[in-house]
């Protein structure tokens, strides 16, 4: 029996191995050929200290100062001397490089393509050897573009548990990606991707938790839901999902079923154009007040464009409310290359 430890290094790459419950965390990882930092193998240099995001494990042995009792307690650990007793995330404090390690790169087979609404496409892969593709739902890929050297990124849109891989795009004029889905893609094409990437993802659901999306950053929030489903949620979940037209609006019906399968999760809409038939006309920080936030007793995961994330976080600190976790992730659309594309997320107020 093994156990799958997830390393989240700092810039953004996560590797997934797998580690025995009588092994130290930092020997299946060189198992792996992933070298993480590491000194003296004995918990008395500290070299190796991480994060623990969620999972169960034994300590193991170590010195104070190494890691004191109030690290330990807030979630820090010493992979050198930890062993697992569940699957476990670990943030690493380094690079993916320094560790020798890289993000993994995968071909795939596009199964389908959907045109969702008049400015949103999806499409899905079959990935070759799709047991040994692990992400964590909100992470991302990076695809490479058929018949182009160029690649672009997309979030996946289905669970972690799902056969195939899911994606949304945001179609623009005279972009890579959406020119080969609107007008070339077919079934049975070969794609690259590499990944997964990014340390936007669903931690461990120990309070309630706000889902903010912005246009196709509902993607991640989908692949979140998904995890939901399939695990439960133990408290409130709520999603509120603004887009600039009714043309822009996907997947609300998949929205109202998962109401239907996960306990206390509830979502509403908004439409910025006020000529919208929606219920609600205006941003998404129209909907968002101190009850949202459950008065700070939340965490929040917020995805869109720049111009969105900002509000919602220059709203959310006008209302004098600090979220007890906030996780958020812009993206960007190049409209040369026409592509929605995720950065570097950051992470604020974390919170075990």
């Amino acid at each position: 029996m093994a156990f799958q430890v997830a390393l989240s290094f700092e810039d953004g790459v996560t590797r997934f191995i797998d580690c025995r419950p009588d092994e130290t965390v930092a020997d299946a990882s060189y198992r792996a050929r992933i070298n993480i930092p590491l000194d003296c193998r004995d918990g008395a240099c500290g070299t190796c200290k991480s994060y623990c995001e969620s999972g169960s494990y034994d300590g193991g042995d170590y010195i104070e100062e190494a890691l004191t009792d109030d690290e330990a307690g807030l979630g820090y650990c010493l992979p050198c001397q930890m062993t697992p007793q569940s699957d476990l995330v670990l943030r690493v404090p380094a690079t993916s490089a320094a560790a020798r390690t890289a993000a993994v790169t995968r071909t795939a087979t596009v199964t389908a393509v959907e045109r969702h609404s008049a400015s949103t496409v999806g499409f899905t892969l079959d990935a070759d050897d799709r047991a040994a593709l692990d992400f964590l739902p909100g992470q991302y890929v990076n695809i490479t573009v058929p018949g182009t050297d160029q690649h672009r990124s997309y979030s996946f849109s289905s669970g972690p548990g799902q056969r195939r891989a899911s994606f949304l795009v945001r179609v623009t004029e005279g972009g890579a990606m959406s020119g080969y889905l609107t007008d070339r893609a077919a079934t049975g094409d070969r794609v690259e991707f590499t990944g997964p990437l990014g340390s936007f993802y669903l931690r461990p659901l120990i309070r309630p938790a706000l889902l903010l999306a912005g246009g196709t950053g509902l993607a991640p929030l989908l692949s979140m839901l998904e995890r939901l489903a399939q695990d439960g949620a133990p408290h409130p979940v709520h999603l509120l999902y603004g887009v600039t037209h009714d043309r822009d609006l996907v997947h609300l019906e998949t929205l109202a079923e998962y109401t239907a399968v996960i306990p206390g999760f509830t979502f509403d809409h908004c439409v910025a154009d006020p000529s919208s038939t929606a219920r609600n006309t205006g941003y998404v920080t129209g909907l968002i007040d101190a009850g949202t936030l459950h008065h700070g007793d939340a965490d929040v995961y917020l995805c869109g464009p720049p111009a969105m994330v900002e509000a919602v976080r220059g709203h959310i600190a006008a209302l004098g409310v600090t979220p007890a976790g906030f996780h958020y992730e812009k993206f960007t659309t190049t409209t040369a290359a026409g592509a929605t594309a995720p950065r570097t997320p950051a992470v604020t107020g974390a919170a075990r």
